[in-house]
């Protein structure tokens, strides 16, 4: 198995303030929309509940978007994510086999049509995540969350009220 990864993609898993080294999980499957495995596998190490769902939605938005557009839903080609944890971040990297989106389609603006049929998926990554970053190729996207500190961001259900 090979990953290939951008040096740009790095510093945020390269974490200075870490006083424990990161941790990393890869996982290469069929291009497919049946995602719910793959997303609990992903989300498990969160262990709180508002990041948990922001970073849910934010995911799927991500696979969905490199299974759709990236590898056309072709079962023949690979998804690839790696999951990444710091003690002060949690990284994702979904890479598809596709030609990758060009850099005047990646902003994070609504699409002038709210009612359209596609369009939202990039501006919800971006709301999603504290930061968002692409390969220059464009196939592989980045997805960074800050740790929560807080207990306002708790697995506790009582904490939301």
């Amino acid at each position: 198995m090979t990953v290939h990864q951008a040096p740009l993609l790095t510093d945020l898993a390269q974490d200075p303030d870490a006083a424990a080294p990161f941790r990393w999980a890869d996982f290469i499957l069929p291009s497919t929309l049946q995602l719910s495995p793959l997303l609990e596998l992903l989300i498990e190490p969160i262990g709180c509940l508002i990041t948990c769902q922001r970073v849910e939605l934010g995911l799927h938005e991500a696979l969905v978007n490199a299974v759709r557009h990236g590898n056309a839903e072709d079962p023949h080609k690979r998804l690839r994510v790696r999951r990444i944890l710091t003690p002060n971040w949690m990284i994702w990297q979904v890479q598809d086999e596709g030609c990758g989106i060009p850099v005047d389609a990646r902003a994070s603006a609504l699409p002038d049509r709210l009612d359209a049929n596609s369009g939202r998926g990039l501006f919800l990554i971006h709301q999603c995540f504290d930061d968002v970053r692409w390969s220059r190729r464009g196939n592989r996207l980045q997805l960074a969350c800050r740790r929560p500190v807080s207990g306002a961001d708790s697995q506790d259900p009582s904490m939301l009220r």
